[in-house]
């Protein structure tokens, strides 16, 4: 196992440095001049000035050098200033990734909660109103788009019902009451997304394990039917749902685009969102390669969580 993990490791290398080549090429023939975006906000500028800041970020170089020695800053965690703020990117990305983690992590295990049992319950009461409901919701998960699902929650919970507060964000460990109330409306646009894939997901892969020939041993051997759902029957139904679960979690980081937007939550979506429209070429840059890397990191824990739910997989 630890061989492959090294090798995988080493195997993502190419893919990350193909990933980060291409956004950081794409971004320079974009409108703008990132060079004036850092000096001034509207204000003229000495050419000379411009020039000679250009030469000392490499911007005179061919591309390919100026990737070489952005990667070499990245790779000691430097990823430049921002040119909006002034700020080191390294600096804004620890401050707006706690709130996408705590939103997008409660989320994620909203639609678990909600999504595994869902799946299950549609399997095991197969055709029947239970089967019928489950699937109408999590098609409607599905089909409905999650932009269109958070306003219309904000219309009705925040403007008319005004139960809820409808935009704004508060860390968990400093004021948790708050917290949790500015939670619930993101947290159910994210959750009621997954919650709708895993169900659909685990209910196709539930009933083709339902009917194999050691699901029907077991009942034959007088098992109670709890036993052979929850026991043998969802730990091998599991294996497929494992492989999406581990895609959308490492997708957390991509995903809050929408849902940060929305609700007005400070953090990594909303900082790209922004920084795509004012040509924050650094920002966007160190965003691509956090979350390549996240997707990178969950294929790998799922190749080790495959392995630890089927023993039959043993990777060499």
């Amino acid at each position: 196992m630890t061989a492959y993990l090294v090798r995988r490791g080493l195997q993502t290398i190419p893919l990350l440095l193909l990933v980060t080549f291409l956004t950081f090429s794409l971004l320079l023939f974009l409108p703008g001049d990132p060079v004036t975006s850092l000096l001034s906000q509207g204000e003229t500028l000495d050419p000379e000035i411009v020039e000679a800041y250009r030469k000392e970020l490499h911007l005179d170089e061919p591309i390919p050098v100026q990737y070489g020695y952005w990667l070499r800053r990245a790779m000691v965690g430097d990823f430049g200033d921002s040119t909006q703020t002034r700020k080191p990117v390294s600096e804004e990305l620890r401050s707006r990734i706690p709130a996408t983690l705590q939103i997008g992590l409660a989320g994620f295990v909203a639609g678990l909660l909600i999504g595994v049992p869902a799946g299950i319950a549609a399997a095991v009461w197969h055709n029947t109103v239970i089967d019928r409901v489950v699937t109408m919701f999590s098609v409607a998960g599905v089909a409905v788009p999650g932009f269109w699902f958070g306003i219309m929650l904000i219309l009705l919970f925040s403007v008319k019902l005004r139960w809820l507060p409808a935009l704004g964000f508060e860390r968990i460990t400093s004021n948790p009451g708050e917290a949790l109330k500015l939670m619930i409306l993101p947290v159910t646009v994210i959750g009621w997304e997954l919650s709708a894939v895993v169900t659909r997901q685990l209910r196709s892969s539930m009933l083709e394990v339902l009917r194999q020939d050691y699901i029907r041993t077991a009942r034959a051997k007088g098992l109670h039917e709890r036993r052979v759902v929850w026991l043998h029957g969802l730990r091998n139904a599991l294996l497929p749902v494992v492989t999406v679960l581990g895609l959308l979690l490492g997708r957390i980081l991509a995903g809050a685009v929408v849902v940060e937007t929305i609700f007005a939550i400070p953090g990594v979506g909303r900082l790209l969102v922004g920084s795509v429209r004012t040509n924050d070429f650094p920002v966007v840059q160190a965003i691509v390669l956090m979350v390549a890397l996240s997707v990178v990191f969950m294929n790998i824990v799922t190749d080790v969580v495959y392995a630890a739910l089927d023993p039959r997989i043993r990777y060499s």
